[in-house]
This record gives structure tokens, C-alpha cells and sequence, in this order.
């Protein structure tokens, strides 16, 4: 059977008139090509971020539901995330969020966290400020801004592969996969664990072993949401090898539990002390 024999011809969408177009004027055709232009020409990193400043007062423009659909998929399949990362580049020539709504949604969950770890720490509410204050500003966005800033040079300088004329890794790009790799973390750490702190944090192996492999499995999605992150740029190389940590994590997990270590309780006492 030939290959026209074999067409299946059910699938084929009914044939549509043509449409005569009528002519266009010089000054049109202009026109569409400046707008063309403009949309293939990258915006510069001062004008993405100011953009990006705009919007994050501007809560009716933000799209929550997709914010939130994106916190679903970092936990089921976070390769659809980082598809829709790739959409964005097709479509608005940028890897980065324009939108804040994510990091918006992120605020919220380190509140509600945060009033949870509030009641176990005992803190008044002038610690509770303080608390919200640190892990909002510090833990999340103050050590995102470090490991943005690091991840971004290193990809740039050692890790591009050929690139076309023009084309980098975004800052913004870097920042958001901090973003998206501190999401399983703040609800493995700050939320699950909350259920069972007064079990954890007992000086005994079960309560030890429990909160240690929580904090291997919040880690090992850190590290994981990051390659998935930089693997999805198609012009870097070796991204495999963000996936070591995963060694080292392995390594200190099996010898917290030889040595007693218990990373629940040390993390309550540091949040505990910062406060005071």
C-alpha cells in the first residue's frame, strides 16, 4: 500500500475558502515590520526588572491561577514548569517571569508557615514580625539573590555552549529557579514538618531519622527543580553535574544519623536565637 493509499484522510480538517487580502499600503507594511522588530528585540535587564517592580503591587493583573498550577506541577512533574518557561521565550523572547504572582503566592505560604512555627517557638507577636522578617526576607529572597547571583555567573562563564549572537542566561531566569526549587522546601520544612515537631525534635534515633530524611527529600527537590531549570536552556553544557550535591546530601544524611545529628531541632533553636 503506498503512503497516499495509507493517508487517513478522517483527520484532515475540511478545506477552508481562501480569502483574498486586500492590498497593503507602504506605511503599513511598515508598520508591521516595526512591530516585529520590536517584539523579536530582547528587552534589556533594567527594563525586565522594572516591569517586573511594576507589577508586583498590581494584584488584579497577576494570574493566580497559573501561579498556582505551577506550585502543583514543582511536586507532580516539574518538567511541564519549565516547558512553560520555554513557551515564554517562543512567545514574549524572555526566560524570566514578567509576572509576580508566583513570588506573591511564595509570600503567602512563608506566613502561614511562619504563624505555625510561631506557636511551636512560643514567640510573641514582636517575634513573630521578626520571625516573618527573616525567613521572608532573608531565607527566601536574601539567600535566593546570592544563589541567583552565583548560579548566573557560573552559567555564563563556564557553561554556555556556543550561543547565538546575543543570547545568556537571564538573571531573572536564575532567580526564578531559586523560586521554584524553595517552594517543596518551604512545605516539607516549614509546613509537613510542622505535624510532627514534637516528635522530631526529641533526642531519640526514630524522632532523628524521621526529620533528617525529611530534610534529605526537601534538599534532593532543591537540587533536582534546579538541573530540571538549567538542563531546560538549550545552549548550556554539563548541566548535569548540578545534580553532585545529590552525593553530598546522601553522605551528610547517613552521617547525622551515625553522629546524632538532628537538623529539625537545630533549625528551632536557630530560629529560636535569631528572634530574641
Amino acid at each position: 500500500m503506498s503512503q497516499r493509499d495509507s493517508f487517513s484522510y478522517t483527520n484532515v480538517s475540511p478545506p477552508v475558502s481562501p480569502k483574498i487580502s486586500s492590498p497593503i499600503s507602504p506605511f503599513q507594511a511598515d508598520k508591521i515590520g516595526l512591530n516585529k522588530s520590536q517584539q523579536d528585540t530582547p528587552l534589556s535587564a533594567t527594563a525586565k526588572r522594572h516591569k517586573y517592580l511594576r507589577k508586583l503591587l498590581k494584584f488584579r493583573q497577576m494570574d493566580f491561577e497559573y501561579a498556582f498550577w505551577q506550585m502543583i506541577y514543582l511536586f507532580v512533574a516539574p518538567q511541564k514548569v519549565y516547558r512553560n518557561f520555554q513557551y515564554r521565550k517562543n512567545t514574549k523572547n524572555q526566560w524570566a517571569r514578567d509576572d509576580p504572582a508566583f513570588l506573591v503566592l511564595l509570600s503567602f505560604w512563608l506566613v502561614v508557615s511562619s504563624v505555625g512555627f510561631a506557636i511551636v517557638l512560643g514567640l510573641n507577636f514582636l517575634g513573630f514580625l521578626k520571625f516573618i522578617f527573616w525567613v521572608v526576607f532573608v531565607d527566601c529572597i536574601g539567600v535566593g539573590l546570592v544563589i541567583a547571583t552565583i548560579f548566573w555567573f557560573i552559567t555564563n562563564r563556564y557553561m554556555m555552549l556556543a550561543p547565538p549572537k546575543g543570547q545568556d542566561v537571564e538573571w531573572g531566569f536564575c532567580f526564578d529557579v531559586h523560586l521554584n526549587a524553595f517552594f517543596p522546601v518551604l512545605m516539607i520544612l516549614h509546613l509537613l514538618q510542622l505535624a510532627f515537631v514534637s516528635f522530631i525534635i526529641h533526642d531519640w534515633f526514630f524522632g532523628r531519622f524521621f526529620g533528617n530524611t525529611l530534610w534529605l527529600i526537601a534538599l534532593g527537590y532543591y537540587v533536582y527543580i534546579t538541573f530540571l531549570g538549567y538542563s531546560a536552556l538549550p545552549f548550556l553544557k554539563n548541566t548535569r553535574t548540578l545534580l553532585f550535591p545529590v552525593m553530598g546530601l546522601l553522605l551528610i544524611y547517613i552521617l547525622s544519623l551515625i553522629l546524632g545529628w538532628n537538623f529539625s531541632k537545630g533549625l528551632c533553636d536557630f530560629y529560636h536565637f535569631r528572634v530574641l
